[in-house]
């Protein structure tokens, strides 16, 4: 695996790949690598002669400057897993390398309602800066195939937009692959790190009230449901919950009731100890 630490090193490298008509696939990451990320790795490998992933922290997307400084960092074993894997390149900038002139952006990019509604709500500007720091990698590896979890469903969704109102000429496929979880059920996450024994198990409760309401779907109503979640997750610690929402799985409309073959996603955010958890599931 060669490792790139500038713009200029992994252009020079991927440009050899590009001669020889060689397909690429792009797996951004921020580190702290788990099951959920190789599992992308493993499909852009399984589907392209080249695969690049990156790990870099980026600082635009984090409204709290606790959460970014307390953000886990595992390289040594990241770069291990990475080889093991079959990786081909890792992108590994530093913010300097990224921002030359600075973090603060003039741009704004339009995600419409996706940017006001659950993770967007509660974390003003991120996506924002989700935007800043995706739109410059695929400008820099310039991917036949970009992978991403699951997990991030509304970040899917942001790419997405992001995709369609970046330059038409790049014919950028996106590749959604599921999450992975924990024999418990508990989504692997970056941020499970920070957590303990008796506090991941804690954590199963958001999976546990997702598989809930997916099983009294069609015999409680939706608002009902969503206080049962909430009702569990509060008995197993989480201090706050940012949202319970059921939502059209295509556009992430809120939905109160069920329509003949709508599909629907639950969608959960909440803190434990301190630490951020998200996951969602799909219902339908």
């Amino acid at each position: 695996m060669i490792i790139c630490k500038t713009i200029s090193l992994l252009k020079l490298q991927l440009n050899l790949i590009k001669e020889k008509q060689l397909s690429i696939g792009f797996v951004p990451t921020m580190g702290a690598l788990h099951e959920g990320h190789l599992s992308l790795v493993r499909a852009s490998i399984s589907q392209n002669d080249c695969t690049v992933c990156s790990i870099f922290v980026n600082p635009t997307q984090f409204n709290n400057h606790e959460d970014y400084n307390k953000y886990p960092n595992t390289i040594i074993q990241d770069i291990c897993q990475l080889e093991l894997a079959g990786c081909s390149i890792l992108f590994l900038p530093d913010v300097e390398e990224i921002y030359p002139e600075g973090i603060l952006s003039n741009k704004k990019y339009n995600l419409d309602y996706l940017e006001t509604i659950l993770e967007g709500k509660f974390r003003p500007n991120h996506f924002q800066g989700v935007c800043q720091i995706v739109e410059k990698l695929l400008v820099i590896v310039e991917p036949n195939q970009l992978f991403l979890g699951q997990k991030d469903y509304q970040q899917c969704m942001v790419i997405e937009k992001l995709i369609e109102l970046m330059d038409k000429k790049r014919d950028i496929e996106l590749e959604i692959i599921p999450t992975i979880r924990e024999k418990t059920g508990l989504a692997m996450s970056s941020r499970n790190a920070r957590l303990n024994e008796t506090e991941k198990e804690n954590a199963t409760a958001i999976f546990k009230a997702m598989v809930h309401i997916k099983n009294y779907l069609n015999e409680k109503n939706f608002d009902e449901l969503e206080k049962e979640a909430n009702e569990l997750l509060q008995k197993n610690g989480f201090e706050k919950i940012d949202y319970i929402k059921i939502c059209n799985a295509s556009d992430l409309q809120e939905v109160h009731s069920r329509k003949l073959n709508q599909k629907l996603v639950v969608l959960i955010a909440g803190f434990l100890n301190g630490v951020r958890l998200i996951d969602n599931m799909q219902l339908i």
